[in-house]
């Protein structure tokens, strides 16, 4: 695979960079593609590391002959998706979004978009 496939290919996937207090550093990740496989003090370099991991991972897949898993950016999202909770929890939510004057839906919506 020639360098810009390489890089047009990793560019699909999703990469992270985020603090970890429990391990002190940032750490990177692309899921699906990998799970947390860098880790440094500066999140410029972290970020760096993991974009050359991730052109890795891309080149040893192709040469094994393995399917590549879909990126985030083409899966197709309804918006829907079902949350099982305890029926305890499910009644304080719903006299919060009352409380609000909203909709259970509007109020667990809002409240998920300022997490």
């Amino acid at each position: 695979m020639k360098r810009s496939e390489l890089k047009a290919k990793a560019a699909q996937y999703l990469k992270i960079v985020e603090w970890s207090t429990e391990d002190g550093c940032f750490v990177g990740s692309a899921p699906p593609l990998i799970g947390p496989c860098c880790h440094g003090s500066d999140e410029a370099k972290v970020y760096t590391a993991l974009c050359q991991i991730v052109e890795e991972w891309i080149e040893q897949i192709e040469k094994d002959g393995q399917a590549f898993p879909e990126p985030l950016g083409k899966k197709e999202f309804s918006g829907k998706f079902v949350l099982r909770l305890e029926p305890a929890l499910h009644r304080r939510l719903a006299a919060k979004a009352l409380a609000a004057g909203e909709s259970l839906n509007s109020f667990i919506v809002k409240t998920i978009a300022a997490a």
